[in-house]
């Protein structure tokens, strides 16, 4: 694994803070670009297709990440990634801003395409990103799944910083003004990730294909596993906002009831990653993340059993508590079993399939809201229990003698 050489303790936990702050800004503008995209859109065109504009470029925005694996392996051959990182966040920003400055003044296609731009980096906003972790971290363990709690920190605050900041800014200003807010956030954590160390020997090498990288998500047993449980609660937990509305509206006529599950749930995930960096995880990353699948799975399970709203809050909320110990496992793993030559692919492409799964989850769960209130969240918590089933059964047959 490749290591920072030369680095305190004191300077490590130096560039750990800068790292954090540099992740939060990005994926916060990652975060809230889809709905300031879909605010400006409303707000700035006029007529009936106004919402559907925007949802087209909230969708091409998102789409692009299946590109993330190629993106990655650049990356991956890259001499210097802090560079290659920082270029991405660069291109991120204008062409985000520029898409936000478009839209309204030419035509549609020409603002799709510069959104598309911007999604074609937003892997290495993610992935990309915590694949740098390792080389910042201390050599101990400890050290290692510590740091990893920070990176699920960065991941709980972006996602509540960066739609909130959107809310904000488009309430005093305008929603131009959030989409250009969250553009300069993504170049200021570029110039943020130029003074992270240097990760030492990293010569310009020959890398393995993408094709072999997603070849190795199949054969290798811990990965393997480790991307059927992310790939099961990324399904679940995309259609958890629609599980939300609709346990809100049978529970309690408030409004905007269901808004405020969701962000129990933010608020759950970000008291757990905090609570990982204060007690590091330790083990076998690949029972981790089982032993935390099948936990967040009864978690989602109390969702369907709330008698009340004030309990359906809790329940969110442990939702989002269980969270975040399987995704700072989730990122032990990748560390561990990834090889060192396809380090950033491997992260990159497990959240790109992620971010596909997530999609296709809200939608199925869009779908399938004719389970009732209490029926669609036992069924998302089922598809978890199953992942977690399905992840202790393939253990236990690769370890049979044949």
């Amino acid at each position: 694994m490749p290591r920072s050489r030369g680095l305190t303790n004191h300077s490590r936990m130096a560039a750990m803070a800068r790292y954090v702050l540099a992740a939060t800004l990005a994926r916060g503008a990652n975060s809230g670009a889809a709905i300031g995209l879909l605010l400006l859109a409303t707000e700035t065109i006029r007529g009936p297709h106004a919402i559907a504009i925007g949802g087209l470029l909230a969708a091409g925005l998102t789409a692009p990440h299946a590109l993330g694996p190629w993106v990655a392996r650049h990356l991956d051959k890259s001499r210097d990634g802090r560079l290659f990182l920082a270029a991405s966040f660069v291109g991120y920003g204008v062409a985000l801003a520029a898409a936000g400055l478009a839209v309204g003044r030419v035509g549609i296609p020409v603002v799709l395409l510069l959104v598309v731009v911007a999604g074609a980096c937003g892997p290495l906003l993610t992935g990309g990103l915590s694949s740098r972790v390792a080389g910042i971290a201390g050599p101990g363990e400890r050290e290692q799944r510590r740091a990893e709690g920070w990176d699920s920190v960065s991941y709980g605050l972006s996602g509540t910083l960066g739609p909130a900041a959107v809310a904000g800014f488009a309430a005093v200003t305008s929603a131009l003004a959030a989409v250009l807010a969250l553009a300069a956030a993504a170049v200021l954590a570029a110039a943020i990730t130029l003074t992270l160390p240097r990760e030492a020997s990293r010569e310009r090498r020959e890398v393995v294909s993408v094709r072999e990288v997603l070849r190795l998500l199949v054969r290798h047993g811990p990965l393997r596993r480790v991307n059927v449980g992310t790939l099961a609660t990324s399904f679940s937990l995309g259609g958890m906002p629609v599980v939300a509305v609709v346990l809100a509206g049978h529970l309690t006529d408030q409004a905007g009831a269901g808004a405020t599950l969701v962000a129990a749930f933010g608020v759950g995930s970000l008291a757990g990653s905090l609570a990982v960096t204060a007690f590091p995880l330790h083990g076998s990353p690949d029972i981790l993340t089982t032993r935390h699948v099948a936990l967040l799975g009864v978690a989602a399970a109390l969702c369907a059993l709330a008698p009340n709203y004030p309990l359906a809050l809790v329940a969110f909320a442990l939702v989002g508590v269980a969270n975040a110990p399987f995704v700072t496992a989730t990122f032990a793993a990748r560390s561990t079993y990834a090889p060192p030559d396809a380090r950033a692919q491997v992260f990159v492409s497990m959240s790109s399939l992620k971010v596909a799964t997530a999609a296709a989850g809200s939608a199925l769960t869009g779908v399938a809201t004719f389970l009732g209130p209490r029926g669609l969240p036992a069924a998302t918590a089922i598809v978890v229990l199953l992942g977690a089933l399905t992840c202790v059964v393939d253990r236990r047959l690769e370890a049979k003698p044949t």
